[in-house]
């Protein structure tokens, strides 16, 4: 069977309730293809009354991150609790969180087992710094990220992987079609040899980093994505033709 595309808006550190309820009108409204999953994640003040909002069937809610403990952790969600409340998603590794904020691999690892006890689905994040792109390390580096979701040996029909090119994040600078194309299918052959080619196969694999309106039907065309997670353009009115990027795109009808 045909991989099904999935569309994530990471909508960050930013949005209002005024604001929030405008995108919030604009997903209900949205033409979702039927085989096709969006999953939008507002900044964590603002989720439930995200999920409360939508009645727009195909379109889900994640926290943009979660901690792996409880108790006396001030500022953080645990995935029990995520769960608890009826949200299903959750992203992790975002390259912010990794870079700005120190998260590790083994962190991730920990985060990953411990959303799978709490039987959370995963946007798992991984992608390269300018200089490790520069220096010929893209791969390496996407393994090495990878690793860290392999030890967490998760329930792998609760995983996406969004590779995201640090360097076009929010910057406006896209990789090319031949960029992406090539990072996404060494993730798959990576997760055939330490896997499995049943899991490889099956994995859906995002494409995150200035994607818009313009460029999202040429990276949709790339045999091994299968969806975006977008960041800026979740935020306008473009990310509902972003959603329909597979449409009529081979092996996605």
């Amino acid at each position: 069977m045909p991989r099904s595309p999935i569309i994530g808006g990471n909508w960050k550190c930013n949005g209002s309730m005024e604001a929030n309820a405008t995108l919030v009108e604009m997903l209900n409204g949205a033409e979702v293809p039927a085989n096709t999953s969006v999953v939008v994640a507002p900044a964590g003040l603002h989720v439930l009354t995200v999920k409360d909002g939508l009645k727009n069937a195909s379109v889900e809610v994640a926290t943009q991150n979660v901690h792996t403990t409880k108790g006396a952790f001030t500022g953080e969600l645990n995935p029990a609790m995520v769960a608890d409340a009826g949200i299903k998603w959750t992203l992790l590794g975002h390259s912010e969180r990794r870079h700005v904020f120190g998260e590790t691999d083994a962190g991730l690892t920990e985060k990953v087992t411990t959303c799978m006890g709490a039987g959370l689905s995963v946007i798992f994040c991984i992608g390269e710094l300018l200089a490790d792109r520069e220096a010929g390390k893209t791969n390496d580096v996407c393994a090495t990220q990878l690793d860290a979701l392999i030890a967490g040996k998760p329930d792998w029909a609760k995983i996406v992987i969004a590779y995201e090119p640090v360097w076009a994040i929010g910057t406006g600078v896209v990789a090319s079609p031949e960029q992406a194309q090539e990072a996404h299918a060494f993730c798959r052959s990576y997760l055939a040899e330490k896997v499995s080619k049943e899991v490889a196969d099956d994995m859906r694999i995002q494409y995150g980093g200035s994607v818009s309106a313009k460029n999202c039907q040429e990276l949709a065309a790339c045999a091994d994505i299968d969806g975006f997670l977008v960041g800026g353009a979740s935020l306008k009115p473009e990310f509902a033709d972003i959603i329909k990027a597979f449409v009529g795109v081979s092996g996605y009808d």
